[in-house]
Formats: structure tokens, C-alpha cells, sequence
């Protein structure tokens, strides 16, 4: 049983240590975003990387969202004789919270992952440490591109994927239960507020700063050999997707306030 808590002891500290250590990161990072346009040349293809790489998969995985969102609710709402309404819970559901948070997880699985894997990779190298005795900072140099290409192509990708979402849903509409396109857009113009849009938006802006952090601090962290970058990865992945459902929670739980 000491054993037990004594290993607890140390997860935890860790965790917290971890948790320090990006928020240190963050902080650094804000800092050095007010010398952003002397660094366009580095912003804008990790800006490209995440934006273009990521409209393929992000295509698919909204439109078939949309196309199940639609088919579950009409088959609910046909019970009641309320199949004009798919259009309302289907953009209301892709605004508030499938929008953000697929778009989160897809760009984890994309870019987080290859943002750990390349800096943990220069870690292990000896990169960073080279960068260092060039007097060059690895914050500005590494982490503060691409901290800006998160917060700038997320909320853009989530749009993206609402407007997919919702086509998608109008095409099983119109399919399966007989919706006309027109029906299904007035409902969602009815329905759907700026606010909803700006809800989706401002989570995206959070999912962003958790994932650039995350994935930067895991592998500028990262000691050892070549194995240790893919453990960095992994760590990394998982520590930001479940950053991003515990920060979706919170910050849902703000708006009913």
C-alpha cells in the first residue's frame, strides 16, 4: 500500500510540474508574440501546414457528422411530425460543440502529433541546444510560430467544418425525409445565432493554446534517444485530448452563467 501512494505521490507531482511548466511556456510565448511580424516568414508555413493539410480530413470527418447528426435526429423528430426542424439541431449541435471540438481532435491526430515528434526530434539531437548557443531563442524560433498558427487556423477550420457539417445534413435531409433545401435553411437561419457561432469560436481559440503548448512542451522536454520522441508523441496526443474535453466542460459551464 506504499507503494501504491508513494507512486501516486510522484504521478501526481509530475502532473503539476507539467502543468507548471506550460503555463511557463505559455507565458514566455505570449511574450515573444510582439515581435510576430518579424517572424512571418516562420508563422505563415506552419499557418499553411495547419490549415491546407488539415481541409482534407477535416472535409470527410464533417460531412459524414453531418450526415449521421441528421439521420438520428430525423428519425426522432419524424415520431413527432417535426422533420423541418433537423436543420436547427443539426447547425445549433455543429456551432456549439461538434464544430470545435472534432476540429480540435482532428488537428491533435495531424499536427500536434507532428509538432511533438519534430521538436521532441531536435531535443534528442541536440538542436535546441545548438539554437541555444547561437543566442537564438527557442521559444521565439519554435514554439511562438507555431502558437500563432493555432489560434489564427482553428477558428477558421472550425467554420469550415459547420458549414460541411450543415451541407452534409441538408443532403440527408432532402434524401431521407423529404426536407426541401429551403425549408432546411430557413430553420437554420431561425435557429442559429451569431452568439452560437461565437461560442464554437472562442472554444477553438482555447483548443489552439492547448494544443500548441502541449505539443511544444512535450518535446522540448524530451531526453534520450530516438526512442523517446515517439513516447513524447503518444504523451503529447493524450495529454491534449483530454486537455481539450476538460477545457470544453469549463468553458460550456461559463456560458450558462
Amino acid at each position: 500500500m506504499g507503494r501504491f501512494f508513494t507512486a501516486l505521490g510522484e504521478k501526481l507531482l509530475s502532473f503539476f510540474q507539467s502543468v507548471g511548466e506550460m503555463l511557463q511556456l505559455l507565458a514566455a510565448t505570449i511574450l515573444w508574440c510582439r515581435v510576430v511580424f518579424k517572424s512571418l516568414d516562420k508563422v505563415l508555413p506552419q499557418m499553411g501546414k495547419i490549415g491546407a493539410d488539415t481541409l482534407p480530413i477535416a472535409t470527410l470527418t464533417a460531412v459524414f457528422v453531418g450526415f449521421v447528426l441528421a439521420l438520428q435526429t430525423g428519425i426522432a423528430l419524424k415520431q413527432f411530425g417535426q422533420e423541418e426542424n433537423i436543420g436547427a439541431v443539426v447547425s445549433l449541435s455543429m456551432a456549439r460543440e461538434l464544430g470545435p471540438v472534432l476540429t480540435a481532435i482532428l488537428v491533435i491526430g495531424r499536427i500536434g502529433a507532428a509538432i511533438t515528434a519534430e521538436i521532441a526530434t531536435m531535443s534528442v539531437s541536440e538542436e535546441i541546444d545548438a539554437l541555444k548557443t547561437l543566442g537564438i531563442n527557442p521559444v521565439r524560433f519554435l514554439v511562438m510560430p507555431r502558437f500563432l498558427a493555432c489560434i489564427t487556423m482553428l477558428p477558421v477550420l472550425v467554420i469550415y467544418v459547420d458549414i460541411i457539417g450543415m451541407v452534409g445534413g441538408a443532403a440527408v435531409s432532402k434524401a431521407y425525409f423529404g426536407v426541401p433545401i429551403g425549408v432546411y435553411a430557413d430553420n437554420v437561419a431561425d435557429y442559429l445565432e451569431f452568439e452560437d457561432i461565437a461560442k464554437g469560436l472562442v472554444k477553438s481559440v482555447v483548443f489552439g493554446v492547448i494544443i500548441a503548448i502541449v505539443s511544444c512542451h512535450r518535446g522540448l522536454v524530451t531526453v534520450g534517444g530516438p526512442g523517446e520522441v515517439g513516447q513524447a508523441t503518444t504523451n503529447s496526443v493524450v495529454f491534449s485530448f483530454v486537455s481539450v474535453y476538460v477545457s470544453n466542460y469549463f468553458v460550456t459551464r461559463l456560458w450558462l452563467e
